[in-house]
């Protein structure tokens, strides 16, 4: 199993501490983005876990966390593009990103840090020579770094179409997309870097370009190698668009939450709704920036080949007066220890452990 953290959200740079209080925990949950009230338990045990994948825009206040890793395979996924902060209000300043990426990189290995230069953005301020310039200076200073930089053109999602319009970015035919990619790639080549592109139509390969994997099975088993594991085969992840060509994962982030506030960016909808789901942070919650609804929520407990649901309805009796709490109480906890004594599942221990605790807040 792989976990993604995350397509949706940047984990280490605004909810690391929730993180680290999962992998302490040895388990988190999330929403089903399709239908919220649906919830997912995963182990995080480590030898439940084939490799962890971050998504980040600046890690800094994350390189202290790493040691809570050593257990794990994992790396990272760090974009640094050359916008100013009209795209990307909640990026610091690029030197000091920069040397946020060095630091990492000199931690966990330049394998392990993936350099990603996207999305890309032409308009008329921004033309291929400012790309072709900006990405070089880039490179010089990132190379030594990173041994793969992973590119794409922006996609006019309808979430982001509204603020690219604004800026004018510019729709490009596949012809101009070529001359992109082929002057990225040349660049790249010249620093020793294997540029790869990132859900991109365009057969690339002419151009001596790769199709990227941003979840990587072959990194992830070079990986597991050097921890002395066996390969195991990954299957390719069919809820990612057709040219993606990551294999499958485990997605731990909720959309509307990156503070970034990037105004090209497909996983949020609004700054308001960024804020009010933020604000709804809980480090100890097993959901990031959510909490379970006992009476709402269905809980489904991920296994290898798919979930089964945790049926809790025999605990969640409603007390019907103030003087049935405190034996209400006790007939939850009870139940909840038959439960916990006739499962097998770790996880559903440990789950069950949560919503004690919901109940006993809750009952009290």
């Amino acid at each position: 199993m792989i976990i993604s953290a995350s397509r949706r959200t940047d984990i280490p740079a605004f909810f690391g501490d929730w993180f680290i209080n999962r992998i302490k925990e040895g388990f988190a949950m999330y929403r089903n983005p399709m239908r919220p009230t649906q919830v997912f338990a995963v182990s995080l045990h480590p030898k439940d876990v084939d490799a962890i994948v971050f998504w980040t825009k600046n890690p800094k206040n994350f390189l202290d966390k790493l040691k809570y890793l050593d257990e794990y395979i994992y790396y990272f996924q760090f974009t640094i593009t050359p916008y100013a902060q009209d795209l990307e209000p909640g990026i610091p300043n690029k030197d000091e990103v920069i040397e946020t990426f060095i630091k990492l990189s000199d931690m966990i290995g330049e394998k392990r840090v993936i350099w990603r230069y996207d999305p890309i953005i032409i308009t008329d301020k921004m033309p291929l020579d400012y790309h072709k310039e900006k990405f070089e200076e880039l490179s010089e200073k990132l190379s030594p770094y990173t041994q793969k930089c992973i590119i794409s053109y922006v996609d006019f999602y309808s979430k982001a179409e509204d603020e690219l319009n604004k800026i004018n970015a510019k729709r490009l035919e596949q012809n101009d997309l070529y001359n992109l990619f082929s002057a990225i790639g040349s660049i790249g080549k010249k620093y020793n870097l294997s540029v790869e592109t990132c859900a991109e139509d365009v057969p690339v390969e002419y151009l001596g370009l790769k199709k990227a994997h941003c979840v990587d099975g072959d990194l992830i088993n070079d990986l597991r190698k050097e921890k002395g594991f066996q390969d195991k085969e990954y299957r390719k992840d069919n809820n990612q668009r057709k040219a993606c060509g990551c294999v499958q994962s485990i997605d731990l982030g909720i959309f509307n939450t990156c503070k970034h506030f990037c105004v090209y960016c497909y996983a949020n909808f609004s700054r308001n709704s960024i804020i009010k789901n933020a604000q709804k942070y809980d480090v100890n919650s097993p959901l990031l920036c959510s909490a379970l609804d006992l009476e709402k929520d269905e809980i489904r407990i991920r296994e290898k080949d798919g979930s089964k649901k945790l049926e809790i309805s025999h605990i969640l009796e409603q007390d019907k007066n103030q003087e049935r709490r405190i034996s209400q109480l006790d007939f939850c906890v009870q139940q909840i220890n038959f439960v916990e004594k006739n499962t097998n599942s770790s996880l559903e221990k440990k789950v069950l452990d949560h919503i004690k605790r919901i109940k006993q807040r809750t009952l009290l």
